[in-house]
């Protein structure tokens, strides 16, 4: 039986995320990065921390209005961590802001990229700006004013929204002393200013301060005593009881809507705004005054993620590439069925290309002799040109079978409009099992071949996503070992079908057999350990918080595994802790490119197993979701993505930061030895010069 252990050994995970955020945001301090580079990670903090008052601070906040007591492996309360979280978040946000203005902005303005503020218009400008006001926007405003019969409007998740302060009579002699203007989201938050106007190369105003300049203009006769931004963050969590409803589908069309204008969990304000009308919002809100995060700056850095697209800097953002793609596909119009015939292919993204899956699909909808194709779905975008392939499969008379997950966080829009069009052309769409995410990534073509029927899988640790492909380190396996193909097969007939789960030839899968085998895995190193063995474990992921597995991971640290784990995000073990963790280190990339990677090595006393995977160490990946682990079999493929995917990453002395017993991190600087960083040699590996043409 698995030794407890106590809540002090485990560290908070909403604590550890707003730490994982402290990492990106030292990305934007980082002068050695350029610069419009560092202003995207600033917009990226800006990011995450919407999600994570969305769904984390969301959690709490309902946890504590539902009156548990219930606490997490580390023993704290919803209360204590909220406390916490608003502390810290308030400290990030501080320091974010500050960057923003002390140093991104003016090193921008060095570069003629300059954030044109209203004080600081001339005539010239003002002139544009007013005429801009009245063509592009004033028309698609609706000012609300405050009074019995216009309450207090419905404000939208994270928009921008103005409250006007006034005085004077209206047209109907009513003396209304408030009123609230909200920007439209077809509105961009920044406006290019011609050059020959803006006197600089690149020159933006701020939506937000032209409509603080001309907001007068909504409220004709009426004095504008002030004009102040507000930005409210709701609860963005679904509930759908899907033990209850008949049709999942329709009842998260129905509450998809309402998403925008959940309980409010955070409200942003401008500096200049007044205490009273900070107060207002609150009570308007239902929130505490620790909710109320002032800023020196926008309310929503979020949009300024643009700015990079719309400056032709290439010298201020990272030297393009272009994915390689290994030789075996490198002939054009290469047959993949053969290809994978002749041997299983590894592609390594974004450093290689993910056009050979692209291919692999579109050669599946068009070839004859392919009779089905099968394939989960979690994230794949608004325009996806593998969901117009499986499309064009069905209309060809294919069965195509495609498992959509419906509650994908903030894509089940997209999900749904996929599915409605793949069942309009026949496809058979089902939506996996109730109470249970598909998560997996999996890819099954059956062709028939000399009279027989021959299965190919694509498994995946990331999603169908060809633009995130660009963006994240995943791999992708390509085969049709005939035993990994049939436990492909049976993963998918228990997401379409009825009946008790079968044990698999190779595939690891959760909820049934992952945590159990992941935990087998381990302890087997802490047996071979305390044989006198050599033992090592290394695993990289984005989150490591199930306690079970952190319990084992202690454990075998205690018999002398040697233990590295490569944890992008959120990590509640507490490494190098005397007498619990002293052969573990726990280390985090933050780079160029997201890392994405699930990778399991367990040396297994000289097998060297190497497992893929579409799960986290979470409890959510091990129990609530459909996921599949898978081992490379190839003893070349499992050397090179021990190569390429761990041991390049244990060696980088860049962009790695190791962690401490308290859940801090320190940047790993090297003094005298050569920087090594593993995303650009893992560049310099397997992408091409962006000379050569793009695959």
């Amino acid at each position: 039986m698995a030794k407890k252990f106590a809540p002090q050994q485990f560290l908070n995970r909403e604590l550890c995320q707003l730490e994982f955020n402290r990492r990106v945001l030292a990305q934007a301090e980082d002068t050695t990065i350029p610069l419009l580079e560092r202003l995207k990670y600033l917009c990226i903090v800006s990011s995450n921390l919407d999600e994570f008052f969305e769904i984390r601070v969301a959690g709490l906040k309902e946890q504590i209005k539902l009156g548990g007591i219930a606490t997490g492996a580390d023993g704290m309360t919803a209360r204590q961590a909220l406390k916490l979280v608003r502390e810290q978040a308030h400290q990030l946000i501080e320091r974010q802001y500050r960057l923003f203005n002390t140093d991104i902005i003016p090193a921008l303005a060095g570069q003629g990229i300059k954030f044109l503020r209203r004080t600081h218009w001339n005539e010239a400008q003002q002139a544009w700006v007013k005429d801009f006001f009245l063509r592009e926007v004033m028309p698609v405003l609706t000012p609300i004013g405050l009074d019995p019969a216009h309450p207090f409007p419905r404000v939208h998740n994270k928009s921008l929204n103005f409250t006007v302060e006034l005085q004077g009579k209206d047209a109907f002699g009513r003396n209304s002393a408030r009123a609230i203007v909200q920007a439209p989201r077809v509105l961009p938050r920044t406006i290019l200013m011609p050059p020959e106007i803006s006197g600089c190369e690149y020159g933006f105003v701020f939506l937000s301060s032209i409509l603080h300049a001309h907001v007068g203009e909504l409220f004709s006769g009426m004095e504008v005593l002030g004009c102040h931004q507000f930005r409210v963050t709701r609860n963005s969590n679904l509930f759908v009881d899907e033990e209850e409803v008949k049709n999942l589908r329709l009842s998260l069309q129905g509450e998809l809507p309402q998403r925008h204008f959940g309980d409010a969990v955070r409200l942003e304000i401008a500096d200049n705004c007044s205490p009273q009308i900070a107060e207002i919002l609150l009570k308007e809100f239902n929130l505490a005054p620790e909710d109320l995060y002032r800023v020196h700056g926008p309310v929503n850095l979020v949009r300024l993620m643009e700015i990079p697209n719309l400056v032709a800097r290439d010298d201020l953002k990272f030297p393009p590439f272009v994915p390689g793609v290994p030789g075996v596909l490198q002939k054009k119009g290469a047959d993949m069925f053969k290809v994978i015939r002749k041997g299983d292919v590894l592609l390594h993204h974004p450093y290689q290309s993910f056009k050979p899956v692209i291919d692999f699909i579109q050669q599946a909808a068009s070839d004859p002799g392919v009779v089905a194709i099968k394939q989960t779905v979690y994230r794949t975008g608004v325009d996806s040109v593998l969901m117009e392939a499986l499309i064009g499969a069905a209309q060809r008379g294919k069965e195509v079978t495609v498992v959509v997950e419906l509650l994908a966080r903030f894509d089940e829009e997209a999900n749904i409009n996929w599915a409605n069009r793949l069942e309009e052309v026949g496809a058979h769409v089902v939506y996996g099992v109730v109470g249970h995410k598909t998560h997996a990534k999996m890819l099954m073509v059956v062709r028939r071949e000399d009279g027989k029927l021959r299965r190919y899988v694509h498994l995946g640790t990331g999603n169908y996503h060809p633009r995130t492909a660009r963006l994240y380190t995943d791999f992708g396996l390509f085969t049709c070992n005939e035993e990994i193909c049939a436990d492909a097969n049976e993963v998918f007939t228990q997401l379409t079908s009825l009946g008790k789960a079968r044990a698999l030839h190779h595939l690891w899968q959760s909820p049934f057999s992952m945590h159990s085998e992941v935990l087998r895995a381990i302890q087997n190193e802490t047996r071979l350990a305390k044989a006198g063995k050599h033992a090592q474990i290394i695993a990289k992921m984005n989150a490591l918080l199930e306690p079970e597995i952190i319990g084992a991971l202690y454990e075998a640290s205690g018999a002398g595994v040697k233990v590295d784990l490569i944890v992008r995000g959120v990590c509640a073990l507490r490494p190098g802790v005397a007498g619990l963790s002293e052969n573990i280190r726990v280390r985090s990339v933050i780079g160029r490119f997201l890392e994405h990677t699930r990778i399991f090595y367990f040396r297994n006393d000289l097998k060297h197993d190497v497992y893929l995977a579409s799960a986290d160490w979470m409890d959510r990946n091990f129990f609530r979701r459909i996921e599949v682990c898978f081992p490379l079999l190839d003893k070349k493929l499992k050397k090179r993505a021990l190569d390429e995917g761990l041991k390049i990453y244990l060696q980088d002395n860049a962009q790695a930061w190791i962690m401490d017993g308290e859940g801090h991190y320190q940047h790993k600087i090297p003094r005298r030895a050569a920087q090594k960083c593993a995303q650009n040699e893992l560049l310099g590996q397997l992408a091409n010069p962006p000379s050569r043409a793009a695959p």
